[in-house]
C-alpha cells in the first residue's frame, strides 16, 4: 500500500522522504502509476530549483561585473563548465531559466509546485516568446490554467490559437513573412539516407497534400503488401515528385476545417482549426470553407459561444455517409486522451459494443485512431460518452481521465 495522501502531496522534503521508502515492486499496478505521478512532481520541483540556481548565478555575477548583459554571458560560462554543457546548451538553458523567472513567474511557480512538468513549461515559454512582455505573459497565464490536463501537442495548439486571437493582425503579418521564406531543403543523415523538407508552407495546402498521399498509400495497403504505412507514404511521396504516379485519387480522402460563424461572415478574426494541424489564421479558414480545393474538404461552422457545430458540409459532391459526417463534425479528432489524429483518418468505435447490444447511432459512435482503437479493446480500457459531450476513459489499472473531442 502507498502512504495516505501521496496522490495530492506537494513536492518537498516530506514527499521526497516518503518516496524514498517505497518499494514499487510490492505495489499494485494502480499504485505504481500514483508513485510515478508523485516522482514527476518532485522532478518538476527540482528542475525549477535548478533554474532558480542558474538565475542566482547571474545575480551573483551582476554584483561582480555591474553589467547585466555581460553578467548573463559570464554566468552562462560558469554554468557551462559546472554542468559539462555545450556552449549552446548552456545559453539555451539559462535563457529559459531567466524567461521563466522574470517574464513568466506564474509558470515558474507552477513548475516549482509540481503542477506542470518541464515539457509544458518549455512549451509555454517558447510558444509566447515572440509576443511583447505583457501580452505574452497574459497568453501564457491563460494557457497555464489548463496546461496540466493537456499534452504538449494540445498545449502548443492552444497557445497558437490564443496568440492568433490576441493579435490577429500580427499573426497575419508573421504568416505572410514566413510563407515568403518558404523553401525546400535536402539534407543528408548520419545513417546515409536523406531528408527532403518543405519549410514554411501554407498549412491548408500541406494538409491537403498529406491527405492525398495518405489516401493513395491506404489503397496500396493490401494483404500482399509487405511495406508499412509509413514506407508506403514515403514511396508515394517520391513517386509523385518523380512523375511516376498519377495524382488522381478516388476522392474519398478529406481534410476537416472548423470555423465559427462570425469569422466565416468576416465579422471577427478568430482562428479556425485544421484537424491534425491545429489553429490557422482566419483568412485560411475562410478560404478553405469558401473555395474548391484539390482534396475533399469538410467544414464545420460552429457557434461562437459554445463551439458546437451549427452546420457541416463538404466541398465535393461525394460526401461520406451521413452518420460519419455528423460524428466527425462533433468530434474532429480522435477522442482518446491527448490524441490529435483527424477524425477523418479514424475508425468509428461503438461506445457500447455492437456485441453488447449497442446501436449504430451517432450518439453511440466516436472516432478513434487505429492505435487507440486497439488500446480500448485489447488493453482493457473503457470509454463512456458524457452528456456534455466529453469522453470519460478508465484505464486497465483503474485511473479515470476525461477528455473532449473539441480542440483545446
Amino acid at each position: 500500500m502507498i502512504p495516505a495522501g501521496l496522490e495530492t502531496m506537494e513536492p518537498g522534503l516530506m514527499l521526497g522522504a516518503m518516496l524514498a521508502t517505497i518499494n514499487v515492486g510490492r505495489l499494485s499496478g494502480h499504485d505504481r502509476v500514483i508513485v510515478l505521478q508523485a516522482r514527476q512532481r518532485m522532478a518538476s520541483h527540482y528542475q525549477a530549483q535548478v533554474y532558480a540556481d542558474m538565475t542566482s548565478v547571474v545575480d551573483a555575477m551582476s554584483g561582480e561585473v555591474g553589467d547585466d548583459l555581460w553578467a548573463a554571458e559570464a554566468a552562462a560560462a560558469e554554468i557551462r563548465v559546472a554542468l559539462r554543457l555545450t556552449r549552446r546548451a548552456a545559453d539555451s538553458e539559462l535563457a529559459l531559466a531567466l524567461d521563466l523567472k522574470q517574464r513568466l513567474p506564474r509558470v515558474f511557480a507552477a513548475l516549482d509546485a509540481g503542477d506542470i512538468d518541464m515539457r509544458r513549461a518549455r512549451t509555454l515559454s517558447y510558444g509566447t516568446s515572440h509576443l511583447g512582455g505583457d501580452v505574452g505573459r497574459r497568453v501564457a497565464d491563460r494557457a497555464l490554467e489548463v496546461a496540466r490536463r493537456l499534452t504538449t501537442g494540445q498545449l502548443g495548439a492552444l497557445i497558437r490559437r490564443l496568440c492568433l486571437e490576441v493579435d490577429p493582425d500580427d499573426a497575419k503579418e508573421r504568416y505572410r513573412r514566413a510563407v515568403e521564406d518558404r523553401r525546400l531543403v535536402a539534407e543528408p543523415t548520419d545513417s546515409g539516407t536523406a531528408n527532403l523538407l518543405g519549410l514554411d508552407l501554407p498549412p491548408d495546402r500541406v494538409s491537403a497534400v498529406a491527405t492525398h498521399i495518405n489516401e493513395i498509400a491506404r489503397s496500396l495497403n493490401t494483404a500482399r503488401e509487405a511495406r508499412t504505412m509509413d514506407q508506403l507514404r514515403a514511396d508515394v511521396f517520391l513517386d509523385i515528385l518523380e512523375g511516376k504516379r498519377s495524382q488522381r485519387t478516388s476522392g474519398r480522402g478529406s481534410v476537416d476545417i472548423r470555423v465559427d460563424l462570425e469569422t466565416l461572415a468576416g465579422l471577427k478574426e478568430h482562428p479556425g482549426d485544421l484537424a491534425g494541424y491545429g489553429p490557422v489564421i482566419a483568412d485560411i479558414a475562410r478560404r478553405v470553407s469558401e473555395h474548391q480545393q484539390h482534396a475533399q474538404w469538410r467544414f464545420s461552422v460552429t457557434d461562437p459561444a459554445t463551439g458546437r457545430p451549427l452546420l457541416s458540409g463538404t466541398t465535393r459532391r461525394r460526401p461520406t455517409a451521413g452518420q460519419r459526417r455528423l460524428v466527425e463534425a462533433r468530434d474532429p479528432t480522435c477522442v482518446f486522451p491527448g490524441c490529435r489524429m483527424p477524425a477523418a483518418a479514424c475508425d468509428l468505435d461503438h461506445s457500447t459494443p455492437w456485441s453488447d447490444g449497442g446501436s449504430t447511432a451517432v450518439s453511440n459512435l466516436a472516432p478513434l485512431c487505429r492505435h487507440d482503437h486497439r488500446i480500448r479493446h485489447e488493453a482493457g480500457w473503457t470509454h463512456e460518452a458524457l452528456p456534455n459531450g466529453d469522453h470519460q476513459w478508465t484505464t486497465r489499472l483503474g485511473h479515470v481521465y476525461t477528455t473532449s473531442g473539441a480542440p483545446p
